[in-house]
């Protein structure tokens, strides 16, 4: 798929989705489609969003749109509920303030109402297997992520390392389900002790479930699904360590990367 040249007022990803002109972008800027993730399971349309900046130049970014009309129905997820779980992904990993997630929203675009995500470019000469194989540490806030949000489907090509060192979390849209579905590439840390800043996190994200951010969920999510969330951090906070795999049924994604 070939990716459109953007000029001068074209801006990199930020390490902390905190940019509110980056935001405003994304909700506010007309979309143009580009072309089209084939290998994506739903429809993944790479975007261009342009807008006037404050000098009146245009400033573009390089985005994802995925519309609720391409969702591919699943039997255990409620029919065009992927978008949502993706943006409330985001509001969580930005509890967090560990950003998992790019930046992420929900608006209409050409096809409809759907998600729109910040393009990540990836640094190409970090090997993702090599950082799962040795269980690097960025990937260890990714893993404690997931098992809060109940991730179904972290694979290996759903980490983005960028320049920098960051590295992201993307598709998210299989996650937040009553029902235990943890399967994860991520399991070196498995029954580990959770890092002091790494329960601070967590604790950062359970105090604002006290406040707006259960109800934002709420608008997004099943109720019973936002208080599974809830219980799921509770036992991470009490057991302090990451989650074991459950012998009962499948751990990793099949394929894994």
């Amino acid at each position: 798929m070939d990716r459109p040249q953007f000029g001068a007022g074209a801006r990199p990803a930020p390490r902390v989705a905190s940019d509110p002109g980056l935001l405003e972008v994304l909700r506010e800027g007309s979309l143009q489609v580009v072309g089209r993730l084939a290998d994506a399971s739903n429809a993944t349309l790479y975007c261009r969003a342009s807008r006037p900046g404050p000098d009146g130049s245009p400033v573009e970014l390089a985005c994802i749109y995925k519309p609720v009309r391409g969702e591919r129905p699943l039997w255990d997820f409620p029919v065009g509920t992927l978008a949502n779980r993706e943006y409330a992904a985001f509001l969580v990993s930005e509890a967090t303030g560990w950003a998992v997630a790019p930046p992420t929203l929900l608006r209409d675009g050409p096809f409809g109402p759907g998600m729109v995500q910040l393009w990540v470019e990836t640094d190409e000469t970090v090997d993702v297997v090599d950082l799962v194989r040795r269980c690097d540490d960025r990937l260890r806030r990714i893993a404690l992520f997931d098992a809060v949000v109940n991730n179904a489907d972290r694979k290996g090509g759903h980490l983005l390392p960028v320049p920098g060192g960051h590295v992201y979390g993307v598709d998210h849209g299989i996650c937040f389900a009553v029902e235990p579905k943890l399967r994860t590439i991520l399991w070196g840390w498995q029954g580990s002790p959770i890092e002091r800043d790494e329960r601070a996190g967590l604790e950062r994200l359970r105090a604002a479930l006290e406040t707006d951010l259960a109800a934002q969920l709420r608008e997004l999510l099943a109720v019973r699904e936002v208080s599974a969330t809830a219980l799921r951090l509770d036992h991470l906070l009490a057991t302090g360590t990451f989650p074991l795999p459950d012998p009962e049924r499948p751990a990793i994604p099949w394929p894994p990367f």
